[in-house]
């Protein structure tokens, strides 16, 4: 299942009326049965590795092929969210995401790397590799985070081009919506995606990635999990990293991506911790998790992987040993 189907069936009310035939995604491009995600220890062994949030094969190739040609885990990630970024028919990330209600898109990424450094953009107008932009937050300011006009400053004083970030898909999108839906700020009604990537490279050295444009029509300035810092990505070298995607608003109410981490380093494996931290957010008392999505994905040191949500037809896409597959997740509520 890809996500514009997987959104429709978590939602309230069915963004997908309002997104018509705009909402696609790669996933659309391959019907191959996807792998059922096994709840197990089993250590993997083959280094360098890849994975990723969803079903993102091309993205997942290009962070291997930087991998294999010497490039660090840093490096992979990188290259491979900017192919997301760059993919006009992926309305989540990057140019051709779905703007703000407003008619604006708006970005958000980070970038962590082995030693714990981060980078990070919010609220990032007009510039298409937001994750690029916030690498050099990390590496070319005293800063971890950027915001707003700051940050397209920033970015055009680091030669990254200016461009309109709106397509005609999306624009025509923003205009349906306009007329059919509720302009006011009810979650249930708002479409959300991102992709998060996690590598390991020859060295056995973890980096992670996240970037998107977030929710589709939100209000203007709104900023979810995936720019910030142990909620949308984590990386401890010593042992492991996670991604999360989905309603970004309950990732930072528990800290999730952190929160998977720390249970790793308390002994679980990153399923066992995966499902953890999806148990804070669906125990909190009066918690209304069957009306959002939220998934994670993670690795350890080991390279053992974990990838758990709320709702089914959350997906992985792994590259390791030469194989590049789409992994589906186990899932909490079950039919």
């Amino acid at each position: 299942m890809n996500r514009r189907k997987f959104i429709k069936n978590t939602s309230i009310t069915g963004i997908g009326l309002a997104l018509g035939s705009s909402m696609v995604s790669c996933a659309e491009n391959n019907s191959e049965k996807p792998t059922v995600a096994e709840v197990s220890d089993k250590s993997e062994t083959g280094f360098p590795m890849v994975i990723a949030t969803w079903h993102v094969k091309n993205a997942t190739a290009k962070a291997m092929e930087v991998l294999q040609t010497g490039g660090t885990s840093l490096d992979a990630v990188e290259q491979g969210c900017m192919v997301e970024e760059a993919d006009i028919k992926n309305s989540s990330v990057g140019k051709g995401g779905l703007p703000d209600r407003d008619g604006n898109v708006t970005l958000d990424a980070c970038i962590m790397d082995k030693h714990g450094n981060c980078g990070s953009v919010v609220y990032l107008q007009n510039v298409t590799h937001a994750v690029s932009v916030a690498r050099k937050v990390m590496e070319d300011t005293p800063h971890v985070m950027l915001a707003g006009e700051g940050a397209k400053q920033f970015a055009i004083s680091q030669g990254f081009k200016e461009e309109d970030l709106l397509t005609e898909s999306s624009k025509k999108a923003w205009e349906d919506w306009k007329v059919k839906s509720e302009y006011k700020p009810v979650i249930n009604i708002e479409n959300h995606d991102t992709i998060g990537m996690l590598a390991i490279d020859k060295n056995g050295d973890i980096a992670g990635a996240c970037t998107t444009s977030g929710l589709a029509y939100k209000m203007q300035g709104r900023v979810g999990d995936s720019p910030i810092i142990g909620s949308g990505l984590f990386i401890d070298n010593e042992i492991g990293g996670c991604v999360a995607t989905g309603l970004g608003e309950e990732v930072v109410k528990t800290v999730g991506s952190f929160l998977v981490v720390e249970l790793m380093r308390q002994g679980k494996s990153p399923q066992q911790a995966c499902e953890e931290a999806i148990g804070r957010i669906v125990n909190k008392p009066n918690s209304n998790y069957k009306d959002f999505q939220v998934g994670y994905i993670a690795v350890n040191k080991k390279g053992e992987t974990g990838s758990y949500s709320i709702h089914q037809w959350f997906s992985m896409t792994k590259f390791q040993d030469g194989v590049n597959e789409q992994i589906q997740s186990d899932f909490y509520l079950k039919p």
